[in-house]
C-alpha cells in the first residue's frame, strides 16, 4: 500500500476513533471527521462508503487482530478452556478499542458480531461440522453465555472469570463426544 494511502487511512482512522469516543455514530458527520482528518470530503469517500462503512471495517479489523492473537486456534475443540483463555486475552488486550468502536446503542451488537466471528472462526477450521445441531447449539450457548457471563462477573476477576467460563466449555464439548 502506497505510503501516503496508509498515513490518510491511518489519518481518517483516528479522527473517527476521537469523535466516536465522545459522541453516538449516527452523530459523526463525514464534513466533521473529514476536517478532523484535514481531509477533504471526496479524500475520505475514496476509502469508505459511508460511516457505517468506516465502522464496520474497523469492526471488522478489530475481530481479526483478536482472532490472530490465538497461539492456539485449532484447540477450540479439542482444548476448550485453552481457547477460551486466548479468546478472552485476545479481548482484554483490545478492550479500549473495543469500547470506543462498540459503545452507546453498538454495544448490543458486540455479542452478536462476536459470536457470528467466533462460528466463521470455527467453521473455517472445522467445516464437517457446520451442519451439526449439536455442536451449532453448544456453540451459541458457550460463546453467547461466556461473553455475558465474563462481562457481567469482571469484578471477581478475569483469571477466575475466564477459569469458570473455559471449565463449562470442556464440560459442554465432551457432552458431544
Amino acid at each position: 500500500m502506497d505510503l501516503r494511502v496508509k498515513k490518510t487511512r491511518n489519518g481518517i482512522i483516528n479522527a473517527f476513533l476521537q469523535l466516536r469516543a465522545k459522541k453516538p455514530l449516527e452523530r459523526i458527520a463525514v464534513k466533521e471527521l473529514a476536517d478532523l482528518a484535514e481531509i477533504n470530503k471526496a479524500t475520505f469517500y475514496l476509502h469508505y462508503k459511508d460511516i457505517y462503512d468506516l465502522s464496520e471495517q474497523l469492526e471488522n479489523d478489530l475481530f481479526r487482530s483478536v482472532f490472530n492473537s490465538i497461539e492456539h486456534p485449532n484447540s477450540v475443540l479439542s482444548e476448550p478452556k485453552l481457547f477460551i483463555r486466548e479468546l478472552t486475552e485476545g479481548f482484554i488486550a483490545n478492550q479500549s478499542l473495543i469500547d470506543i468502536i462498540f459503545s452507546d446503542d453498538r454495544r448490543s451488537i458486540l455479542a452478536d458480531k462476536f459470536e457470528s466471528e467466533v462460528r466463521r472462526f470455527i467453521f473455517e477450521k472445522y467445516p464437517q461440522h457446520k451442519d451439526s445441531p449439536e455442536l451449532n447449539i453448544a456453540l451459541t450457548y458457550m460463546i453467547m453465555g461466556g461473553y455475558y457471563a465474563y462481562s457481567e462477573n469482571r469484578r471477581f476477576g478475569a483469571d477466575t472469570v475466564i477459569s469458570v467460563i473455559g471449565d463449562m466449555a470442556e464440560g459442554v464439548i465432551a457432552k458431544l463426544k
